[in-house]
């Protein structure tokens, strides 16, 4: 079901059947909203009890293209896409509430960390650092290290052949406090679209399994 945050930002909700077990905001891939992230929504909610919503990281800019996307990366407004983040989790209702996402939105997932607001965070090859043409603003790993105990939130899923997920920064992030979980050999995406080549079904329904063990605490 497609809803608008107060910041006008439109978002996908996904109800799980029953009373929610938690509830969780899901930040996609720079390509925002689509039928992939609509599926992926209704599938965590209908497998593990989760009421998912998930907000438009280009509101506004839904039609453009990813190319156009990329090269305006240098300008965008994280602090927008954080506190749509937050909207999106008062919008749930629900008293336990945490945070994932993927690529681009996996980096938002460690700025929203660092807000508190999340009792855990999932992060999928999120970017530790900006990439030095998305430059623009504060690192994801300077605001978590700037409030201490947030990084102790985070689970971070790693390919060992991303290039946007480097082992220095992989290391940093480690050492702020974070559990990170290296995947040998995976590249960047291996996890949540299954039509990329990059694709890795085993890796992934691991991964989904320490989230799930992750988001319950344990």
């Amino acid at each position: 079901m497609r809803i608008e945050l107060p910041s006008g930002t439109t978002a996908e909700v996904a109800r799980p059947t029953g009373e929610p077990a938690l509830g969780v905001v899901l930040l996609p891939d720079i390509m925002g909203l689509r039928p992939l992230f609509d599926a992926l929504a209704a599938r965590l909610a209908a497998q593990y009890g989760w009421m998912v919503v998930e907000p438009e990281p280009f509101p506004g800019r839904e039609s453009e293209p990813v190319e156009t996307r990329l090269a305006t990366m240098g300008s965008y407004d994280h602090a927008r896409h954080v506190a749509d983040a937050l909207a999106a989790a008062d919008v749930l209702g629900v008293e336990r509430v945490a945070v994932t996402g993927f690529c681009m939105g996996g980096m938002g997932v460690l700025r929203a960390a660092a807000s508190g607001r999340f009792e855990r965070a999932a992060s999928f090859y999120g970017m530790v650092r900006l990439p030095a043409d998305w430059s623009g603003g504060t690192d994801p790993l300077d605001e978590l290290l700037a409030h201490p105990g947030s990084a102790e939130r985070v689970l971070a899923i790693i390919g060992t052949a991303d290039p946007y997920t480097p082992p220095g920064d992989v290391d940093a992030l480690a050492a702020a406090g974070a559990t990170v979980v290296r995947y040998e050999g995976a590249e960047h995406g291996f996890v949540h679209d299954p039509d990329r080549p990059t694709h890795r079904p085993d890796d992934a329904a691991d991964a989904w399994q320490r989230v799930a063990s992750w988001f319950s605490g344990h």
